[in-house]
C-alpha cells in the first residue's frame, strides 16, 4: 500500500491510500477520488518525503495517534465486523456471487469475499453496487 499527499483544485490537503500508482490513476480516472472537504473530484498529488519503514517507526506512529483518531479507528473496525456478522463469506467468489445477487439469479443477501482490481472494475460497469472492508493489521495477525 502506498500513501498519497492529495490536493484538491480548491487548496484543501489530504492523504489516501492506495495499492499502487496505477490505482490512485485508475480510481482518479473513474471518479472515486474525491476532496472529503468539498467533494471536489479535481485531485492532484502534493509533494512529500519519502517514507521508510522501520519496526521503531511504526511503533512511533501508533503512539502518536490521538484520541480522535482512535475512536474513529475503533469505529472502523466495529462496523468492518458488524457487516462480517451481517454477511456471507464467498471467498474468492465475490464478483461472481454479486452479479447473481445483481441479476437476480439467487437470493439477495449480504456477501463478502475477495476480488481481483479487474473483477471489481468488472462488477463497477456492470452497475453492481459493492464497497471495499478495511483490512486493519489486528486482521492479519
Amino acid at each position: 500500500m502506498i500513501r498519497f499527499s492529495l490536493v484538491c483544485e480548491h487548496d484543501h490537503d489530504f492523504e489516501a491510500w492506495f495499492r499502487s500508482n496505477d490505482d490512485f490513476d485508475r480510481q482518479k480516472k473513474r471518479g472515486f477520488v474525491q476532496c472529503p472537504a468539498c467533494g471536489s473530484h479535481k485531485i492532484g498529488k502534493a509533494l512529500m518525503a519519502p517514507a521508510v519503514s522501520t519496526g521503531r517507526k511504526k511503533e512511533k506512529m501508533a503512539l502518536a495517534m490521538g484520541q480522535a483518531q482512535r475512536e474513529a479507528m475503533a469505529q472502523l473496525k466495529a462496523l468492518s465486523e458488524k457487516m462480517r456478522e451481517n454477511a456471507d463469506y464467498v471467498g474468492d467468489k465475490f464478483a461472481e456471487e454479486a452479479r447473481k445477487i445483481h441479476f437476480g439469479e439467487t437470493e439477495a443477501r449480504g456477501i463478502y469475499g475477495e476480488a481481483t482490481a479487474d473483477e471489481a472494475r468488472s462488477l463497477a460497469e456492470d452497475g453492481v453496487e459493492f464497497m471495499p472492508i478495511p483490512v486493519f493489521p489486528d486482521d492479519r495477525n
